[in-house]
C-alpha cells in the first residue's frame, strides 16, 4: 500500500515520538491541523473492518471497566465500541481535533448518550487524576507510554490497536509497545490479529 504525503508525515511523526515523546510539541499544531482538515470525511476513508482487532482484545477482557478512555477517538468509533461491549461502563473519548470531535458528538447513538461523551485533551499531558481508568484503549494512535500507565489503573488494561497492521501511517511495532509496557508495570500481554490489523491487550499489574 503507497501512503499519500499525509500519510508518510503521520508515519515520521510517529517513529520519532516514540523515541523522543519531547517533540511532540513541535509537530502536535500540524497534526491538529491535519486531523481537523479530514474529519469530515474520515469514515468514508476507513476500511470496513478498522476496528476489529480493536473489537477482538476487547473481547478478550476478563473484567467489565467501570471507567474506559480511547484515546485518538477522531470520529468516535472506538468509544463506540467500548459502551456497545460493555454496557455498564462510563466512556471518555480524547482527541486533540475539535472538528474529529464535533462528528464524534454528531454520530453519538442516542442510546449511548447518557454513557458516552468527547473532550478536547493531548494524549501526552491529560487532564485526569492517577489511576482513572479501568480501561485505555488506542485505535491507530501515538502511545505516549508515561501517561498510559500514569492514567491506567492498577489490574486496569491498555489495548493498542493498529487497523492495517504495519502498513497504518500511525503504527508501532508490538514488540515496541511490548517494551515499553512492560517497563512500566504491565504484564499478561495478548496479541490479537483480525481483518488486516494486529491489536496488542495488556494489563497493570495491581
Amino acid at each position: 500500500m503507497s501512503m499519500t504525503i499525509g500519510q508518510r508525515f503521520a508515519r515520521l511523526v510517529t517513529d520519532v515520538v516514540v523515541r523522543r515523546p519531547a517533540l511532540w510539541r513541535l509537530f502536535r499544531p500540524l497534526m491538529r491541523w491535519e486531523f481537523d482538515r479530514i474529519a469530515p470525511r474520515w469514515d468514508q476513508r476507513r476500511s470496513p473492518g478498522a476496528f476489529d482487532p480493536y473489537e477482538a482484545a476487547l473481547a478478550a477482557l476478563e473484567s467489565p471497566p467501570r471507567r474506559a478512555l480511547d484515546l485518538g477517538t477522531g470520529t468516535g468509533r472506538g468509544a463506540f465500541a467500548i459502551a456497545n461491549r460493555f454496557p455498564e461502563a462510563e466512556v471518555v473519548g480524547v482527541d486533540i481535533a475539535e472538528e474529529m470531535l464535533s462528528e464524534a458528538r454528531r454520530l453519538t447513538p442516542p442510546e449511548l448518550a447518557d454513557r458516552v461523551r468527547f473532550e478536547a485533551a493531548d494524549a501526552a499531558a491529560l487532564p485526569y487524576e492517577d489511576g482513572a481508568f479501568d480501561l485505555v484503549g488506542l485505535g491507530n494512535m501515538i502511545p505516549f507510554f508515561d501517561e498510559l500507565a500514569r492514567i491506567t489503573a492498577p489490574g486496569g488494561a491498555v489495548v493498542v490497536s493498529f487497523s492495517a497492521g504495519p502498513q497504518t501511517p500511525i503504527y508501532v511495532p508490538a514488540e515496541r509497545v511490548r517494551g515499553e509496557l512492560e517497563r512500566r508495570g504491565f504484564a499478561d500481554f495478548a496479541d490479537f490479529s483480525a481483518g488486516n490489523g494486529t491489536a496488542l491487550l495488556g494489563h497493570k499489574r495491581g
